[in-house]
């Protein structure tokens, strides 16, 4: 050896990289909602956006998504059933205070056409 010692570094874990849906204690995905909110649109409205949106729009939809499964579940127990079908979601979404939430209020307007009323 030519007299000179190696420094020997100290391993220290390496920090894991968190996603921002683990940061947020999600299971939506976060990013996957922050590029769908920036995807390049007409308005350029994407530009405005904090970066708190989406992470409160992914908490939003999963607060909503969990409530009407919660229902659904209890839907399907109520008629002795082990799976949840579509039917019971349906059952849920038409027959709760949810379903105003979801109700189509906006149509689109062409010209020469008269808004559609339900």
């Amino acid at each position: 050896m030519s007299g000179k010692r190696r420094r020997q570094r100290a391993h220290r874990p390496k920090k894991h990289s968190l996603s921002r849906s683990i940061r947020a204690e999600l299971l939506f995905p976060v990013s996957r909602v922050d590029r769908l909110l920036r995807e390049d649109r007409k308005d350029r409205y994407f530009q405005r956006l904090s970066w708190s949106t989406p992470v409160f729009l992914a908490g939003v939809m999963e607060y909503l998504t969990a409530n009407i499964l919660d229902l659904a579940g209890k839907e399907a127990y109520n008629h002795r059933k082990m799976l949840i079908t579509p039917e019971h979601v349906q059952t849920v979404m038409d027959s709760n205070h949810l379903s105003h939430i979801f109700e189509d209020d906006t149509t689109p307007q062409v010209d020469g056409m008269p808004p559609f009323r339900k």
